[in-house]
């Protein structure tokens, strides 16, 4: 059971909506626990290109709206495909706007993974979250292989995952593990 309120903010490393890491998000969306609120992040596509030359009184305002809702926020969940063996770069260019703020410092971080590969993407984003001083929390790990899978079947999977209570149970896991730190 959750003491008290946890906001949680997701960022999806695909820009498409129909992509299978934006559907694990809304399924994870829909599981959640009382007392956790779950917000898919959709500025992402809308960010311009980094040039620290634009960070300060410079920061566009779409930035600046995207780092508040991640200040805002208890926890992050990051689902992210691999593209050729790397990070996609929209993705990239929203976590380097954010690497000299200090909205994201410490902050708790869940990865949800929709695909049975990508062992390689998750490895870079460790490494990239870890450098920007963000808490990964490893038993909150949630990998769920839809990826590839027609939307029916993926549909199905998704389905299956929020009534088994898999879903919930990452996401109560991770909740926990932000109360604790508070």
């Amino acid at each position: 059971m959750i003491q008290r309120p946890i906001s949680l903010y997701a960022l999806c490393g695909s820009q498409r909506q129909a992509s299978s890491n934006r559907r694990l998000l809304e399924a994870l969306q829909l599981a959640c626990p009382d007392g956790v609120t779950l917000e898919i992040c959709n500025l992402i596509g809308e960010l311009p290109i980094f040039n620290p030359d634009n960070e300060g009184e410079k920061t566009p305002s779409v930035v600046l709206e995207f780092a508040a809702k991640i200040g805002r926020a208890d926890g992050l969940i990051v689902s992210c495909p691999e593209y050729a063996h790397g990070i996609p770069g929209g993705f990239k260019n929203a976590l380097d706007w954010l690497v000299s703020r200090d909205e994201v410092p410490f902050k708790p971080l869940m990865f949800a993974h929709a695909s049975h590969r990508g062992d390689l993407v998750l490895a870079q984003l460790t490494d990239v979250l870890q450098t920007m001083s963000l808490h990964i929390v490893e038993d909150a790990f949630l990998r769920l292989p839809v990826a590839g899978k027609s939307d029916e079947v993926q549909a199905s999977m998704l389905r299956e995952a929020r009534e088994s209570g898999l879903l919930s149970a990452n996401l109560s896991r991770f909740a926990r593990a932000i109360a604790s730190r508070t």
